[in-house]
């Protein structure tokens, strides 16, 4: 069973070394799941950046230890959470990675401050 769940901000703190990076440790980061949607947001983010689409890949999936399918009962999670998370201005993305979450029932490691003042049933981590 995974232990956490991380966003994409999270992933993409770590690997940018951003603020709060440093807060997501070898012990959180070997037990962390991510949502294949969440994992594509990261990818996609890195080769904006100007990283090889293979060693985006690459670079994304050497932080996680799972990388999880976003299924149908995560699709209608993240459909539902919208009347909870609209006002907060969530996107799809940050819903299936709370989705995930919530089935696998357990916390989450985001940078999005705004993510503080949900309440979706599952811890929610703000690194930073």
């Amino acid at each position: 069973m995974h232990e956490v769940v991380l966003d994409a901000s999270a992933m993409l703190a770590v690997i940018f070394q951003e603020p709060g990076g440093e807060k997501l440790t070898v012990a959180i980061l070997k037990d962390a799941a991510i949502s294949s949607v969440n994992l594509a947001e990261v990818q996609s983010k890195l080769i904006t950046k100007g990283y090889d689409p293979e060693d985006a890949w690459e670079d994304a999936l050497s932080l996680v230890t799972v990388v999880e399918p976003f299924t149908s009962e995560q699709a209608k999670i993240a459909g539902d959470l919208i009347t909870k998370t609209e006002k907060f201005g969530l996107s799809l993305g940050d819903r299936s990675c709370l989705a995930l979450a919530i089935a696998l029932k357990a916390p989450v490691y985001t940078t999005d401050k705004i993510w503080k003042n949900l309440k979706v049933g599952v811890p929610i981590h703000v690194v930073r």
